[in-house]
């Protein structure tokens, strides 16, 4: 067999993907794996038949062990799922990290640790646990803190928080798949304290090793800048630096990967290591010797990161391969190096940082030979021309576009394996990839370079240490200019939203079939063309459904909330209030890119506080808004009257509305030209809007008088659906506007911060009273209300959807 581990490593991924569908008891898994593996050793017959059937309950068990709840000790059953304040003791797993966010001109710092528990305190009991957890914490740690010191914490204790809108990151299933659990909020550094009895204080050799780099690499630099904290994490896996402001541009451009201790660093430091060593005539087995072990100590010095022991694991072999003098084949080597990683961690199958890795260098070694064919013939010469005939200058135009092309193809390559993931994770298409990535990756090899010889030299070479660290930083700040540059240009990126499931399996079995050139055999090519002719008609036809569907999605937002109209197309596309600058920042424009929004049309502005419209000028940077769309009742807040004179200095740009409008789909009910309320919630502007037969009423935060308005003024208020928000000073929709309305599903957009803007018990009892449905965003997340010609479903995030049919015709008109 030219791959044996291929088929190996492809059955045992197939029992983790088993485990995720039926998780039947631990016992049964392993009674099963024994019952298979006796007979396959005892009978050599039916060893093979049984091997492979063998490697996928191996693969189901270890992965059901890893996840099930077995030892009544678990944290899971220990904890509960509520919220509690409780002290953990337990051991650090590693040494805590920082993490920076900037706000404006100011940097906020957290600690962030994994911690191995032993014990957990809850109120006056305490109870032995087992499991890990992740501890943050405001502020930075002393030094004493390191990994292997025993500590006791004291904090809130809660399973991680779950998305609470489409497109949002998934805290909580990105740390289940690290086998975590739960997360210990610490308030400050009060509520740590160390409880071993280790008065040595000395951090292990890796954290030492790290501090002497970092002073190494700032050697002879002026000041801690980008360029030298971006050197840190490149080189040495420093997170700290890599903020979203600075992350932007590169995950824009497709060039992050630069940043993740990956196959990059550890083949270029291999490679160096492997070089030095042949010029002074070292044999290969002993290059082997040296070299693994210290790639080994590179990871374990750059904090264990998951891409660095996958990229170390690969390289291992690979190397181990070339020390011996055996046959290399990168896809069994891949293949190899993913069955033993899978075997250490099987979580890491549905981590994106695996998926991303091995599909790439899967890709490179599938579509690599294809694509150098199409450059060689590029680059062919008459063969029968003999070689000194050719001029000196012609020959090194063609070494050099030789290079040129292999590194568009391998650019190339990466780009088509990884594209529907970076789609799915990030919701980012990204057609410049190619171009920056051919630029960046080379200079970030001669950084990566620059920085191991600041490293070498050290202090025994201080002059050429400094040398090296003013040219690795001159690089760093070129490619983030490069970066940055290639993101402003035309058509660079675009947010998508993540691709289905079919379409991921039809991408690649196009891509892969096309790239082996096996969907163009002769004999397969009529079966080809009607294969791609069912799946664009399957396409056309899910256009086509999508053209009679309109989504309207309410969005909880800190103390307001946000409604974004989804109308078929894009142009005709509405977002309702965006929240301020934190709500903005975490998740309406994750949302946004989530549905794979680019520009906002129009953004109807219905309030005057900053809760609701403060982030306005983040959302119109990152997305642009077209048209700004607000009441002309006279809000007193000063920022609104900002935001409402600067919106004005461009033309067209603001169009007032009050009581009678229309604006798009959306008839405006409130306030009028003349309205003077006392209260802004009173002004606050109130549409109404019938998509696909479903009438869907807007109150915003309309105030106890504003709802005395509305009902005396608006002789027909019946809608299907009502959203309304938490007024300041009163309960929302009253009794008399219900009975005016009379709504089908009533969704209260109460949200879980701050604590005064949630729906009282008051309310939620007079609601109840009603024969009427009732969703509370604080409880639900958020609400996506899908509108066809028969009616609409409604699915809140985190609870059971809800199905209304069309109103009768009969109905509508009483």
């Amino acid at each position: 067999m030219k791959r044996p581990l291929l088929p190996v490593a492809l059955f045992y991924t197939g029992g983790l993907l088993l485990a995720m569908a039926a998780q039947p008891p631990v016992v049964w898994l392993f009674t099963a794996s024994f019952c298979l593996l006796i007979p396959a050793v005892i009978f050599s017959k039916i060893r093979m038949p049984l091997f492979w059937p063998l490697l996928v309950v191996v693969g189901w068990t270890n992965m059901v062990n890893r996840t099930a709840i077995i030892s009544p000790q678990d944290i899971r059953i220990v904890a509960g799922n509520e919220p509690t304040i409780a002290t953990v003791h337990g051991t650090l797993l590693e040494t805590p990290s920082l993490r920076m966010r900037e706000r404006g001109n100011e940097e906020f710092y957290r600690t962030l640790v994994q911690l191995n528990v032993a014990k957990i305190s809850l109120k006056d009991s305490q109870q032995t646990a087992t499991g890990k957890i992740i501890v943050t914490s405001k502020g930075a740690l002393p030094f004493e803190f390191y990994a292997g010191r025993d500590v006791e914490i004291t904090g809130v204790l809660t399973p991680p928080q779950t998305p609470i809108a489409p497109g949002l990151f998934d805290y909580r299933i990105y740390l289940e798949r690290q086998g975590v659990y739960y997360q210990l909020k610490a308030n400050s550094l009060s509520d740590w304290r160390i409880v071993d009895s280790n008065t040595n204080n000395t951090p292990p050799l890796s954290d030492r090793f790290l501090n002497w780099a970092q002073q190494t690499l700032a050697r002879g630099l002026p000041t801690e800048d980008e360029p030298l904290q971006l050197m840190w994490a490149m080189t040495l896996g420093w997170k700290t630096a890599l903020t979203g402001e600075v992350n932007e541009p590169f995950m824009r451009s497709g060039t992050m990967h630069i940043f993740a201790i990956s196959g990059l660093h550890i083949a270029l430091i291999a490679a160096i290591l492997v070089a030095l060593m042949r010029i002074i005539r070292v044999p290969r087995a002993w290059c082997g010797v040296v070299v693994i072990p210290l790639i080994w100590f590179y990871t374990g010095a750059t904090g264990w990161q998951s891409s660095a022991i996958r990229s170390t694991i690969m390289m291992t072999i690979i190397i181990g391969g070339w020390s011996l003098h055996r046959p290399s084949d990168l896809i069994n080597s891949l293949a190899a190096a993913g069955f033993a990683i899978l075997l250490w961690d099987p979580q890491q199958l549905f981590q994106a940082g695996f998926q991303l890795s091995f599909f790439v260098v899967l890709s490179i070694a599938l579509f690599m030979p294809p694509l150098e064919k199409i450059r060689d013939r590029l680059l062919a010469i008459d063969p029968l021309l003999a070689p000194e005939v050719i001029p000196k200058w012609k020959r090194d135009l063609r070494a050099l576009s030789r290079v040129v092309l292999t590194s568009i193809v391998t650019s190339l390559a990466a780009w088509l394996g990884s594209l529907p993931l970076t789609a799915y994770y990030f919701h980012i298409f990204s057609p410049v990839t190619l171009l920056a990535n051919l630029v960046v990756v080379p200079m970030s090899s001669i950084t990566l370079m620059c920085n191991l010889g600041s490293l070498l030299c050290g202090d025994l070479l201080p002059w050429l240490t400094e040398l090296f660290n003013h040219c690795g930083w001159a690089w760093m700040l070129a490619m983030i200019k490069v970066s940055r540059w290639c993101t402003e240009l035309p058509g660079a990126f675009l947010y998508v939203p993540a691709p289905s499931a079919i379409t991921f399996v039809l991408y690649y079995a196009v891509l892969v079939g096309s790239m082996i050139g096996w969907l163009w055999k002769a004999e397969q090519r009529r079966r080809t063309f009607a294969a791609l002719l069912l799946v664009f008609a399957f396409y056309v036809w899910q256009y086509k459904q999508s053209r009679n569907e309109t989504s309207l999605t309410v969005l909880p937002l800190n103390g307001g909330h946000a409604v974004h109209l989804d109308a078929p197309g894009w142009s005709d596309d509405w977002l309702i209030d965006c929240g301020n600058t934190n709500s903005v920042e975490f998740i309406t424009r994750p949302y946004l890119r989530g549905r794979g929004v680019n520009k906002v049309p129009r953004l109807m502005l219905t309030h005057g506080d900053l809760r609701h419209v403060g982030g306005i000028y983040d959302l119109d940077k990152e997305f642009g808004i077209g048209e700004v769309i607000a009441s002309s009742f006279r809000f007193r807040s000063v920022a609104y009257r900002r935001i409402f004179s600067e919106m004005q200095r461009a033309p067209n740009r603001l169009r007032t509305v009050h009581r009678s409008d229309i604006v798009g789909p959306w008839q405006v009910l409130h306030p009028t030209a003349s309205d003077n309320a006392t209260q802004a919630d009173d002004g606050a502007l109130v549409t109404t809007g019938e998509f696909n037969g479903t009438r869907i009423l807007l109150l915003s935060d309309l105030g106890r008088t504003g709802q005395n308005f509305l009902f005396d003024r608006t002789p027909d208020l019946r809608a299907d659906i009502v959203i309304t928000g938490i007024p300041t000073q009163s309960e929302p929709i009253n009794d008399a506007l219900l009975d005016a309305i009379k709504p089908r599903l009533i969704i209260v957009a109460d949200p879980e911060v701050p604590a005064t803007e949630r729906a009282k018990i008051q309310l939620q009892d007079r609601l109840a009273l009603r024969n009427v449905q009732v969703l509370y965003t604080r409880l639900t997340g958020a609400i996506t209300i899908l509108l066809t010609p028969t009616g609409c479903t409604v699915q809140p995030m985190n609870a059971p959807g809800v199905t209304l049919p069309v109103r009768p015709a009969d109905e509508t008109q009483r």
